[in-house]
């Protein structure tokens, strides 16, 4: 009687209020973990249209290609303040930190649910490959995923009344600091280095050997728009004060990493006389403007504007342009632009002889892993100190 008293009381201090929108997320969950299951006992054919002849689809082109890199901002962040020494970004750290933590720990579970046999995680590290690109982005994802929990891990403390060993672990913390833009420096690039393989199956408008490059460029330019898009809706659904005094400085660097990015790809394009391929590849053609346009020209004709980067709705439309048009890009590169069929013809994946389509499992699995994503970062914004810093409202 007396621990169900005690249990009921802690039940009451720390409520945990089930509203609409949360109903909906573990609605996601429970379909996610009920297909997962499906996949590890009957296998990927079960839930799945990927084959033999189309190993890849939407798990790697939305979990993976578009996961790690929505989690840069982490890195991105953690670097200008910790490094770069800009410490005015500071408010801005912790809710960065969980979001880039949160995000690789989705992308670790959506590759289990891809690859199978979740007990054998640990053979990479035993009968390691040290000539496999995806032994480097397995390792540094791993370790990277570790830094940040023990960057984060502060935050945790304090919310359980540990701030001796909260302060010990932030003061010795700028050795992981380092590791973790290191880690994050290589396995961006080398998610681009997975591709570079493919230079009769990927369009020549995406394929590249400077694909490395590109794919960290592009990976700081999301990291930037996600500082935004997160603490706008983090602001709205806690009542947060939002920096916006600190976002649009955010939105105005991002302005000059987009122009980097479009001045690296362009001028690749013309030093491999592909320029002409820009209005000649038909639907490909459609695909590259679409992503040029969604993710670089309308951010940077938005955020070139102050009046825009003040104003917190046409920021966050800002952000969202970016995120948007990264994801495009990852699934153009990582899977509509390869084509399955006469490697000379370039015929787009969704309209090659290859007949694949993302199932309903499929998408409920990765909609799955997002929404506990979402859920696991409401509650830490309920009973963690994670605005602790916030001032502005």
């Amino acid at each position: 009687m007396k621990l169900n008293l005690q249990l009921d009381e802690k039940l009451r201090r720390f409520p945990i209020p089930i509203t609409p929108a949360m109903w909906v997320m573990i609605a996601f969950i429970v379909a996610g973990v009920i297909s997962a299951l499906v996949r590890f006992a009957f296998g990927i054919g079960a839930i799945s249209d990927l084959s033999y002849a189309y190993p890849w689809g939407f798990w790697i082109s939305f979990d993976l290609y578009c996961g790690v890199a929505l989690g840069a901002g982490a890195f991105t962040i953690v670097a200008a303040v910790e490094i770069f020494d800009l410490k005015e970004f500071r408010p801005l750290v912790r809710p960065s930190v969980l979001t880039g933590f949160l995000g690789y720990v989705m992308v670790v579970i959506a590759l289990l649910v891809d690859l199978g046999q979740p007990l054998r995680i640990w053979h990479m590290m035993v009968y390691q490959n040290h000539t496999s690109i995806l032994f480097e982005v397995g390792i540094c994802v791993m370790l990277y995923t570790t830094v940040l929990a023990i960057e984060f891990s502060p935050v945790i403390l304090e919310g359980l009344k540990q701030n001796k060993i909260a302060h010990t672990i932030h003061k010795y913390s700028f050795p992981f600091v380092i590791l973790g833009v290191v880690l994050s420096t290589l396995h961006q690039s080398s998610l681009g280095s997975m591709l570079i393989i493919e230079p009769y199956k990927l369009h020549p408008l995406w394929w590249t050997p400077i694909l490395p490059v590109l794919f960290f460029v592009s990976a700081i330019n999301v990291g930037l728009g996600m500082i935004i898009v997160e603490s706008t809706l983090s602001a709205n659904a806690f009542g947060q004060g939002l920096e916006t005094h600190l976002l649009k400085k955010l939105a105005l660097v991002d302005v000059f990493v987009l122009l980097t990015y479009l001045v690296i790809r362009f001028t690749q394009l013309a030093l491999a006389g592909h320029l002409h391929l820009l209005f000649t590849s038909g639907s490909m053609s459609l695909l590259f403007w679409s992503e040029i346009l969604v993710g670089s020209i309308i951010p940077i004709a938005l955020f070139s504007q102050e009046k825009i980067r003040e104003n917190p709705k046409t920021l966050f439309i800002g952000a969202i342009f970016v995120v948007g048009g990264l994801m495009f890009g990852r699934f153009n590169v990582s899977w509509l632009a390869i084509t399955h069929s006469d490697p000379l013809t370039y015929v787009p994946s969704f309209m090659s002889n290859v007949d694949y389509f993302p199932t309903l499992p499929e998408v409920a699995v990765s909609f799955g892993i997002v929404a506990a994503g979402v859920l696991a970062f409401n509650l830490a914004a309920k009973y963690l100190p994670l605005f602790e810093h916030s001032e502005h409202a």
